[in-house]
């Protein structure tokens, strides 16, 4: 019974942190290495920093 809580735990902790973002620069470095060998890794913070620059650039269908 524990166990199974604490499963769910870590799904809803993962779910969580795919929702605010958490996983994405680490799926934009795995994209840059499989087709872009070679490229340039930007840093974790210059990567949030050119994101951010983006959706305020075209805001798109935001609520907000």
């Amino acid at each position: 019974m524990l166990a199974a809580l604490a499963a769910r735990g870590r799904t809803v902790r993962w779910w969580i942190g795919a929702l605010m973002g958490d996983h994405d620069y680490a799926r934009y470095v795995a994209h840059l290495e499989r087709l872009h060998p070679g490229a340039e890794i930007p840093t974790e913070r210059e990567y949030w920093r050119t994101r951010y620059a983006a959706a305020d650039a075209n805001p798109g269908a935001r609520c907000c």
